[in-house]
């Protein structure tokens, strides 16, 4: 049975940081790239970070620098470190799991996996 659990949201002031972390199971983690995406209500889901199977990693242009996205194949955990957050940050953020093997992993139907979200809220 496949699981993705995310854990680490909540609610931190305009500045603050997060990290998010999403545990894997049932599947093969090291084949997966990993995704975070994320929603705001009344807007489309969109593409946070990826990184691959072979530790690349790749970023929404808008977020290049304040988030970092990185993975421990020991433990089957992908993170996702949120630094000098924004109100505009406020959204549930969603792992998940592509077999793709890139280059594009932004397209969020590439992703067979997903976790349930968790709630990040970042106040003004």
């Amino acid at each position: 049975q496949v699981q993705l659990v995310e854990s680490g949201g909540g609610l931190v002031q305009a500045g603050g940081s997060l990290r998010l972390s999403c545990a894997a199971s049932g599947f093969t983690f090291s084949n997966y790239a990993m995704g975070w995406f994320r929603q705001a209500p009344g807007k489309e889901r969109e593409f946070v970070a990826a990184i691959c199977w072979s530790y690349n990693t790749y970023y929404a242009d808008s977020l290049k620098g304040r988030f970092t996205i990185s993975r421990d194949t020991a433990k089957n955990t992908v993170y996702l470190q949120m630094n000098s957050l924004k109100p505009e940050d406020t959204a549930v953020y969603y792992c998940a799991a592509s077999p793709s093997r890139g280059p594009d992993y932004s397209d969020y139907g590439q992703y067979d996996y997903w976790g349930q979200g968790t709630q990040v809220t970042v106040s003004s």
